[in-house]
């Protein structure tokens, strides 16, 4: 073979038509293993100084490959994470209705066991009695809780009486006495407890405060009661009794002199081994004050309370952020500038609506054929359920007070009250008469007519 000839093949060259792994002019010809060899033919082992050249291939995949699979990836995680919280929120609910239902009925077992043993109450002992046996033994306010169960178990509900907005209030019998029972809504379980726990209050029973009975939750694990036993009084409500009567100057002294009483009983703080914190109503109203038989009040509904604890400077305020009865609100209560840290605040706004109830006792009391029908405070200016803002507007913008008829000015007694409920709704709540000095203005007034009867027989 001629030297530079084309038949001259240098090493690895084949003939045309023979196969080799490693053939010639291979690197134009597209191979699964990175080789590459080039033919020459100017000189003897032309090639020996040739590199393999091969041309690498990527193995990321393009953008637009990626994303489709960075899309799944992210929705699979998404997938596990909700999947988990799902299974969390479940396992804690599972947990908490195990422990309420196990605490149910631990409580019932309790209950149960409790009712085993509990106090027999003799067949002659009546609800007098069995008060009377409590204050003596020093027990406080309430009668003890066994024995406060048992009624509750042995009460027959009559009828209803009323309704509010924490229930409804029915008559019942125990022993042929009667009784008021008080149930609260299942929902209303805090002011149930609240108003249970003002009631037993040491030293709070007072005749012209309701009397507290008993209390007790009945019911299985599918319905439960609340009750809230107390004293019954035929007549209802002061508002439902001015609304049909009209009452003189004795009656109407009887009813403010006693209303004042129970209000005083309640603020004030009776100091002791077995004191009584001072306690302020934050709802005084004609509905929550009850007309005796004798014809006398007595403070009712305590749900919204406020108590003063003197040893730590503490006022202990209700959970419950209702604040009273609108139309009754006195005018730091609507511009929201009571200072709840301060207790005389809330005994001040008590004041303030205890003068619109001396204006609703004395516009029923009829001199001379000049009794006026039954009306509301500020029936004139306000609607039959007025809001906050349009109650703020009268009270606290305009500063209007209830009308007083001039005709009062000319009777003793009409005047005095006029002048006493004027004092008791000022603008300033400094400036407002407190319970104590009311009733004793009213004791002097009752004291007055009393002696005064007997002459005007004579």
């Amino acid at each position: 073979m001629e030297e530079g000839s084309l038949e001259t093949w240098t090493w690895g060259c084949l003939p045309p038509g023979e196969s080799s792994l490693m053939q010639c002019k291979g690197n134009e010809v597209p191979h699964s293993t990175p080789t590459s060899i080039a033919c020459c033919d100017s000189g003897d082992e032309c090639n020996k100084d040739l590199t393999p050249e091969y041309t690498e291939r990527s193995t990321t995949l393009p953008p637009d490959a990626e994303e489709p699979k960075k899309n799944e990836s992210m929705t699979k995680i998404a997938l596990l994470v909700s999947v988990t919280v799902c299974l969390i929120i479940f396992t804690i609910t599972i947990t908490f209705i195990f422990l309420r239902y196990r605490q149910r009925e631990l409580h019932r077992k309790h209950l149960l066991a409790e009712a085993e043993n509990e106090t027999f109450i003799g067949m002659g002992d009546t609800l007098h009695d069995l008060i009377e046996q409590s204050q003596s033994s020093g027990s406080g306010s309430g009668l003890p809780l066994l024995v406060q169960r048992t009624i509750a178990k042995q009460i027959s509900l009559v009828r209803s009486i009323g309704k509010g907005r924490y229930g409804e209030v029915w008559k019942g019998k125990w022993r042929g006495e009667n009784v008021a029972v008080k149930i609260f809504f299942t929902t209303e379980e805090a002011s149930w407890f609240r108003e249970t726990e003002l009631y037993q209050t040491v030293l709070l029973r007072h005749e012209n405060i309701l009397g507290f009975i008993a209390a007790d939750i009945k019911g299985t694990g599918s319905w439960t009661q609340l009750f809230l036993i107390t004293d019954y009084h035929e007549n209802g409500s002061l508002h439902d009794y001015l609304q049909d009567r009209v009452i003189d100057t004795g009656e109407m002294l009887a009813l403010a002199h006693s209303a004042a009483c129970g209000l005083a009983h309640l603020h004030i703080e009776i100091f002791g081994t077995r004191g009584k914190p001072a306690i302020a109503h934050r709802d005084i109203k004609s509905k929550n004050i009850l007309v005796k038989k004798n014809g006398t009040c007595c403070i009712a509904d305590l749900g919204l309370a406020v108590r003063y604890i003197s040893e730590s400077n503490e006022v202990d305020l209700a959970p419950n952020p209702r604040q009273g009865t609108k139309r009754y609100m006195a005018p730091e209560v609507l511009d929201m500038t009571l200072n709840t840290n301060h207790f005389d605040a809330f005994k001040q706004a008590d004041m303030y609506s205890f003068g619109l109830v001396l204006w609703e006792i004395a516009g029923r009391c009829n001199l001379e054929d000049a009794c006026e029908e039954y009306q509301l405070p500020y029936y004139n200016y306000l609607p039959h359920d007025p809001s906050f803002d349009d109650v703020r507007k009268i009270v606290s913008i305009e500063r209007i007070r209830p009308e007083i008829p001039d005709w009062w000015q000319s009777d003793q007694y009409m005047k005095v009250m006029a002048k006493v409920m004027g004092e008791c709704w000022s603008g300033n709540p400094a400036a407002r008469l407190t319970a104590l000095r009311v009733k004793k203005t009213l004791s002097k007034m009752v004291e007055q007519h009393t002696s005064s009867l007997p002459s005007m027989k004579s």
